[in-house]
């Protein structure tokens, strides 16, 4: 295929060697050499640097490494794809992509649940950020996919069909042990004096914004680079931090959740392109608001004096919480 010299640059790069790939590929270092120069003038740049111990991607190459890793994915699933035409399998597989607050309970218990209801089903599971979700529906790389509509917004988009599952109330997340486990609800204004950690601005803004409405400032000292390394710094005790109360059940043993005083919410939705929907995206759609209902209850059992979330809102104006 065309994409030969992309799947020698990918492995080069994994291996950190010219000689080391060519062994795996199968080829010489030589050609090796070769489909890397010829890369490189295509793309009018170096894309990797020689160093005392072999081969590294330059800032651009680092770049290229990325986009080629997915073309190749991509390109893989295409062939599998045909195959199974030949062999009878006609249809496609349903991509679904879910905040990974969602994909960490809520969307898996809905694909089990539709699984069991209509067979088997070849899928897959993307975990990413709102905003990126919805291009990729858009797009139509994504069938499905579960966002919210907290910081910086959901844009009404015409192409897309947009359901409502519910309100997903935030919860403070502390190490075990904390004076305030087990004493919720609390006021944000009693935890004014703690030490923050956020991992995505989303999820940041809900927070400055409630404590701003309390008149206090959150101190969000501490930034993490996703959510298990935002868990790892609680548990560690060096932070607290502001999850939605949908991953409650899948917390780590070494923190806890208190509830907050009147506390943010983020609205969760299902959206799906228009035009040609996936067969079995609607009965997934079906599950996920099961799945999401059957969720609140556990996430209640965190906070005894919090409000119920009430019926189902209309769909507002709103943003994806990078979650």
């Amino acid at each position: 295929m065309a994409l030969t010299a992309w799947r020698t640059f990918v492995t080069v790069c994994r291996l950190g060697s010219l000689s080391a790939a060519a062994a795996e590929l199968g080829y010489t270092q030589s050609a090796v050499s070769r489909q890397i120069a010829g890369l490189e003038r295509q793309a009018g740049v170096p894309l990797v640097q020689r160093h005392v111990r072999g081969v590294r991607p330059t800032p651009a190459g680092e770049v290229f490494r990325h986009h080629a890793l997915a073309t190749l994915n991509e390109a893989d699933r295409a062939l599998r794809a045909v195959r199974d035409v030949r062999h009878g399998a006609l249809s496609r597989p349903l991509a679904v992509g879910a905040t990974p607050s969602l994909a960490a309970g809520i969307v898996p218990a809905a694909i089990r649940r539709l699984l069991d209801t209509a067979g088997p089903l070849r899928w897959s599971l993307l975990p990413g950020l709102s905003p990126e979700l919805h291009d990729r529906v858009v797009a139509g790389s994504l069938d499905v996919a579960v966002v919210t509509d907290a910081p910086p917004g959901l844009p009404h988009d015409t192409r897309v069909e947009r359901r409502f599952l519910g309100m997903d109330e935030m919860v403070v997340v502390l190490p075990v042990g904390h004076p305030r486990a087990g004493r919720g609800p609390v006021p944000v204004q009693a935890l004014a004096e703690e030490t923050w950690v956020e991992d995505n601005d989303g999820s940041a803004a809900l927070l400055r914004q409630h404590a701003a409405r309390a008149g206090v400032t959150a101190r969000i000292d501490l930034t993490a680079a996703d959510l298990l390394g935002k868990m790892a710094l609680v548990a560690t005790g060096h932070a607290i931090a502001l999850i939605p109360g949908v991953l409650t059940r899948a917390l780590r043993a070494d923190v806890t959740t208190v509830a907050l005083v009147d506390p943010p919410a983020r609205g969760i939705y299902t959206i799906m392109r228009r035009r040609d929907p996936h067969p079995s995206a609607i009965p997934l759609l079906d599950q996920l608001t099961t799945a999401f209902g059957s969720a609140r209850p556990a996430q209640a059992a965190h906070r005894p004096s919090a409000p119920d979330a009430g019926p189902a809102a209309p769909a507002r104006d709103g943003g994806g919480l990078p979650r």
